[in-house]
């Protein structure tokens, strides 16, 4: 049994794949045991995410706090602090959280503060990446598990997936087989910080 508990809580904002895909691998390779490492909390800036009833089928803790109820981006992220703060996280994992996070938060998680972008970072950050690769005439896409930093989408990079951009893919086609590699990757790069105890 690992001697220091390495706590991970998750951010969401929709179906949560990505969270349930890590939670299984968790469970699956008996993270815990091997690390110390413990998905402690999934938490919501949306009520009626899809992925905290996934996260409950799966035995997880969910919270939600909406960020509507905030006057300001400043305001929230605030909250969200303190109440990801109580779950004492190593690790702050975004799988699929649309906010753009203040850089205040990002800073109060330096090196402990990951996300994942559907693109082989540098290239496509941003929004709309699926479509962008295929109007670029790109032949390969992928995705990218990084370092968040207050720069969007161009932390230290510390796994990538390649899939193919096939003849007559769609953003969707093509988003859908990229996100079959992110199910792996999160993972495998959440094990490995683990492993480490750094995700550097």
């Amino acid at each position: 049994m690992a001697s220091k508990q390495k706590n991970i809580v998750i951010l969401i904002s929709g179906s949560g794949s990505n969270m349930a895909a890590i939670v299984r691998a968790a469970q699956k390779e008996a993270w815990q045991d091997q690390w110390g490492g413990r998905v402690a909390a999934v938490i919501s800036n949306k009520a009626g995410a899809a992925g905290l009833a996934l996260a409950q089928s799966l035995g997880m803790a969910t919270e939600v706090l909406a960020h509507q109820s905030f006057a300001s981006r400043e305001a929230f992220d605030a909250a969200l602090m303190a109440l990801i703060d109580r779950h004492e996280p190593q690790l702050v994992v975004l799988a699929g959280f649309m906010r753009i996070l203040t850089p205040g938060f990002v800073q109060h998680y330096a090196g402990r503060l990951i996300n994942i972008h559907p693109s082989l970072l540098p290239a496509f950050p941003g929004l709309n990446t699926h479509q962008r690769a295929i109007d670029a005439g790109c032949q390969v896409a992928g995705a990218t598990v990084h370092q968040v930093t207050v720069d969007l989408d161009h932390g230290p990079i510390l796994a990538q997936a390649v899939v193919p951009v096939l003849p007559g893919d769609s953003a969707d086609t093509l988003a859908a087989r990229v996100l079959t590699q992110e199910h792996l990757i999160y993972p495998r790069a959440i094990r490995e910080w683990l492993s480490k105890g750094s995700p550097s």
